[in-house]
């Protein structure tokens, strides 16, 4: 079981930005895509952005497309989410996730019950 641990929410003001990390315990983690989802109160939790096993591609949703990028060292078994431009709406808990799908390469990536490890979450407040 992989755990993973998210770090760098905070609070911004609108227009800011934030860095998000996740950090994976384990050395298989360069073999599985990694998802960011975010979960807003009193709503879904929805897909944030994820990238291939080697980096190979990204996706993100529309919502943050051109705003937020996602990026990994597989060195260091860490996802980051950069996240700039940030809006009010963007205010949410964020999680990164494990792709259950070894060595995956498709383009299929947004469904939650797609990923298999999830971490704790760490809050993103953007104020306006």
């Amino acid at each position: 079981q992989v755990r993973l641990v998210e770090s760098g929410g905070g609070l911004v003001q609108a227009g800011g930005s934030l860095r998000l990390s996740c950090a994976a315990s384990k050395g298989t983690f360069s073999s599985y895509a990694m998802g960011w989802f975010r979960q807003a109160p009193g709503k879904e939790r929805e897909f944030v952005a994820a990238i291939r096993w080697n980096s190979g591609a990204t996706y993100y949703a529309d919502s943050v497309k051109g705003r937020f990028t996602i990026s990994r060292d597989n060195a260091r078994n860490t996802v980051y989410l950069q996240m700039s431009s940030l809006k009010p709406e963007d205010t949410a808990v964020y999680y990164c996730a494990t792709d259950r799908r070894m060595y995956y390469s498709g383009t299929y990536y947004t469904a939650d019950s797609l990923y298999d490890n999830w971490g704790p979450g760490t809050q993103v407040t953007v104020s306006s």
